[in-house]
């Protein structure tokens, strides 16, 4: 049977991209993969993670044994904060992206990594996807936070602005860390989905990432590469702190 989360609002740049997940295609060894990726990362998680992650976990029913049905996942979802898991058909050029955000839509990738690329893949698969993002999107706040983003971004053009939105989006929603309990935890899905990346943060001492306190100015110019430990992490108090940067945000570009 072929699922897929009623997408509502009506898209125009990221419609073509839409398309169904046929959740009964996936293979025993898939979900065995899957339930693997999972075990992997959640003992960590349990101790690091922040808690409105582990929250999000259970309210929208992710399972430990078997891939989600994006279907459901949105359906538990959307009465909590509006936002459906939505599957897409790969990468997205930003400004679908944008869009799908603006609508409380996650563009969500369908397909699994194999085992021969448990560690990493470079490119956003299902487990990163909804592992790594959606169970954030359970929570209110960051909830309007992602979506404030995606209609900031949607109505840009200039491309030096973009890239400095892309840099709050990388220290946020990718490797975002936050202070709770006097302790650093994660909730960027870079962060969440990859086991050495958290280590690095977390057990990473001396050799770990230098955390500096949130500060948009700082974070809007701060550089970054997708192919290496991150070197800087931006640490916010709560997540009314990034809410209100992606609306200050917004002011600085004239929006």
């Amino acid at each position: 049977m072929n699922t897929v989360a009623s997408v509502g609002p009506v898209l125009t740049v990221a419609e073509p991209y839409l398309i169904q997940q046929d959740f009964a295609a996936y293979t025993p060894e898939q979900h065995a993969t899957w339930a693997e990726l999972v075990r992997r990362r959640m003992p960590q998680l349990r101790e690091h993670a922040c808690r409105e992650y582990l929250d999000g976990f259970e309210q929208i029913g992710l399972r430990e044994d078997s891939l989600p049905d994006l279907a459901a996942v949105s359906r538990r979802l959307m009465p909590r904060t509006g936002w459906q898991s939505t599957p897409v058909s790969g990468f997205l050029p930003g400004d679908a992206f944008f869009e799908m955000l603006s609508a409380r839509l996650f563009p969500t990738t369908t397909w699994l990594r194999s085992r021969d690329s448990m560690e990493y893949t470079p490119e956003p698969d299902i487990f990163h996807d909804v592992f790594g993002h959606v169970p954030m999107h359970a929570h209110p706040v960051f909830a309007d936070f992602l979506q404030h983003y995606g209609k900031v971004c949607a109505s840009l053009r200039n491309p030096d602005d973009l890239e400095r939105m892309g840099r709050l989006f990388w220290f946020t929603v990718e490797f975002g860390v936050i202070r709770q309990g006097g302790k650093i935890k994660v909730y960027g899905s870079g962060l969440i989905s990859s086991h050495g990346e958290c280590t690095h943060v977390v057990e990473g001492g001396s050799s770990g990432p230098e955390i500096r306190d949130f500060n948009l100015d700082q974070v809007m110019e701060q550089e970054f590469s997708t192919g290496e430990m991150q070197k800087v992490l931006y640490a916010v108090d709560s997540f009314d702190q990034i809410y209100v940067a992606a609306q200050e945000a917004a002011r600085r570009l004239g929006l």
